[in-house]
Order: structure tokens, then sequence, then C-alpha cells
């Protein structure tokens, strides 16, 4: 029987990229994402593997009732979630803290932190019901040191943190893994759109050296979801060569 991965975040970048890579390994896939279009797109794509099953779901972690009305009425069939990869989040803006949007930091928060806790919650009772589970919660080498300009999209990433590390120790009785992966630079949609769609900024940020691939990511994190039930990676972080720590690339 094919085991089942919940992932948000779906439409564009890790979330595609980790969609992409379980597919081809025979798990079926609960998709999710705010953008229809391309949440219909990756749908058809993973429909090619004729051993898997496809729910697309569109849905914004930010908004809690539509999160815990949709886990609420998923279909029995799809209620036994193996994996729950919590990978919705963005960086809205770059900016000194006196010059920062606040609605870029509400934005963040909402996504970042709350988006997580709704789905983590929302979820839960299916793996207590079986006994069993892993959360892998997408962080960010922002969340182990701050940067200049990275304020509160580093605020956020160090929740992620401090929630993986709560979740671990409050879920341990029902035999839930959690695992927080923790990204350096990765030539995603992410810098554009912190960028707000600047595409000669957002292409600078990877200038000069290689940075990580989503698909990198979707390796490492289907790895950490397929070890032997009484292992378990609980915090990784990974960088591309090129990149020391959050705020030390070296650039040619």
């Amino acid at each position: 029987m094919n085991k089942t991965i919940f992932i948000t975040g779906a439409t564009s970048g890790f979330g595609k990229a980790i969609a992409e890579k379980f597919a081809s390994e025979n798990w079926n896939c609960i998709i999710t994402g705010r953008r229809t279009e391309k949440l219909d797109s990756l749908a058809s794509s993973l429909a090619a593997y004729k051993k898997i099953k496809v729910l697309p779901v569109v849905l914004d972690v930010r908004d809690k009732e539509a999160v815990f009305s949709m886990v609420k009425n998923l279909p029995s069939k799809w209620q036994n979630i193996d994996v729950l990869i919590n990978n919705a989040g963005l960086a809205a803006g770059r900016d000194s803290f006196n010059e920062a949007l606040i609605e870029d930091w509400e934005t963040m928060i909402d996504t970042n932190i709350k988006g997580l806790l709704y789905v983590s919650k929302a979820v839960l009772p299916f793996m207590i019901k079986n006994k069993g589970g892993h959360i892998i919660n997408i962080g960010s080498t922002a969340g182990k040191e701050v940067y200049k300009e990275g304020n509160v999209y580093c605020a956020t990433k160090f929740s992620v943190n401090a929630i993986s590390q709560a979740q671990r120790i409050d879920l341990l009785p029902h035999k839930i893994k959690v695992t927080c992966i923790n990204p350096g630079a990765a030539d995603t949609e992410f810098s554009l759109v912190r960028f707000k769609g600047d595409e000669q900024k957002a292409k600078a940020v990877y200038a000069g050296y290689e940075p990580l691939l989503a698909s990198d990511v979707a390796d490492i994190v289907y790895y950490c979801a397929n070890l032997p039930k009484h292992v378990c990676i609980n915090d990784l972080v990974v960088t591309c060569l090129a990149q020391a720590n959050s705020f030390y690339n070296y650039k040619e």
C-alpha cells in the first residue's frame, strides 16, 4: 500500500520538487497551494505516475478556518497521512527594521508561523490515531543566525526551529517524528517573491556561486522521511558549498 504525504506550498520551489520526488517513489500526494493554475498543472504532471493518487487542494495556510475545514473533511482514504511537509513560507522585503513595512511582517508571521501551527494542529489527530507519523518543517539557515535586514523573516524561522523542538518533545508519546530542515541559499522563486518581482535583484542573490536547487532539498527530505522507524533526524542544516552560514557566501 502506498504511503501518503501532505505538502503545503506545493505550487513552486521546494514544495513542488518534494511532490515530484515522492510521487516518483510511489507516494500518494496531497498537494496544497494558493495558485489554482499552478496547482492543477502540478497535479496533472504527477498523474503521469500511474501507481499513485493525487489530491490537489487550493489552500491558503493563513486562513485558519479554511485549514481546519479542509483537513477535517478529507475523504477517509486520505486520512492516513504518513508525512506532513510544512513548506509554505516566504520572505517579504529586505529592509532595515526601522524602514520595513508592517504589512510584510504580518504576511511572514501569518504564513511562516501561524500557517505551520494551523496545519500541524489540524493534521495531528490523524497521526495520533494512527500511532505514528512524521512532521517535517522547512526552516532556514536564517533560523540559525540573524543577518542584516533579515529581522522578522529571521524571527519567523527561529520560531520554526523552536516549534519543531517543542513538537518533538510533546509528540514523543505518540511516536511521531519531527524534523526541521534548514536550507541555505537556493535558486527558487524565493528571492523573486522577497524582492516583489524585481528580477534583477533576485538574480543578484545567486550571482557568482552555485546555489542549492529545489531538487537537492527534495532529495534530503525524502531521505529523512524514509529512515527506519527508530531513527529520526531532528535538525539538519544544508547549504551549497559556497555558503558557510546564513550571511557568508564566497562569490567568485
